[in-house]
């Protein structure tokens, strides 16, 4: 029984770190909120530029931007899956089956921002991990920051 009690408390400290450095919720608001003042200030261009070089502003792990077009719902950059950049992916679904780019550019079109939840692959892990993404209208554009659910 002592055994098992030391393993599992070694496990919960080499675990902690991970856990106590994953991204939150404020941490995916403010990376937006920092993209919106971007984009206000320079144009939609220069957060294309910015997401496509992985600029640490806007790319850091699994925390990481990407920007599509609110009328056609066209990726614009996306620094971890440059194949989908110039696709409109929006009726295509999660694997739950879950439209969630379309609630996106829904959400963007009649709040303005919010919070979505879907599928996707994690940068880090590789695996398909529950998300919730922080999306913001900006102009003609939609801004996106997400974090896995642990």
């Amino acid at each position: 029984m002592k055994l098992f009690a030391a393993t599992a408390l070694c496990l919960a400290i080499v675990a902690t770190p991970a856990l106590a450095n994953a991204p939150t919720e404020k941490d995916a608001i403010a990376m937006v909120e920092r993209g919106v003042a971007l984009v206000k200030a320079k144009g939609k261009d220069e957060m294309m530029k910015r997401i496509n070089a992985k600029d640490a502003e806007y790319v850091q792990g699994e925390l990481y931007m990407d920007i599509r077009d609110l009328k056609t719902g066209i990726v614009l950059a996306h620094p971890y899956n440059p194949s989908i950049v110039g696709k409109d992916l929006t009726d295509v679904p999660d694997a739950n089956g879950k439209k969630y780019r379309r609630e996106i550019i829904e959400l963007a079109a009649a709040k303005g921002k919010g919070w979505v939840d879907y599928q996707y692959k994690n940068p880090t892990s590789g695996k398909i991990e529950p998300k919730t993404t922080f999306i913001q209208r900006v102009d003609d554009v939609v801004l996106e920051v997400g974090i896995y659910k642990k």
